[in-house]
């Protein structure tokens, strides 16, 4: 079965809200680090929750949602 995609929080929100808060920094920092917690990354979830690689996080979340519909890297 394949895996459902979900985005933050794993809350079904749909690929146009995901996008919307990727795109908000400070709700891509906040959102994506709680959402790799949940999804058991937690190294990737506190380095970006520290702000260390933060841009890069940033990045890849906006990449991500835009071509996956769904937090993809380390997540």
């Amino acid at each position: 079965m394949a895996k459902r995609k979900s985005g933050y929080l794993n809350a079904h929100l749909g690929w146009l809200i995901n996008l919307i808060f990727a795109i908000i920094p400070f709700t891509s920092w906040l959102l994506g680090g709680i959402t790799r917690i949940m999804r058991g990354h937690l190294i990737a979830g506190i380095l970006q929750l520290l702000l260390i690689g933060e841009i890069v996080f940033y990045i890849a979340d906006i990449i991500t949602v835009i071509l996956g519909g769904d937090l993809t890297f380390f997540a």
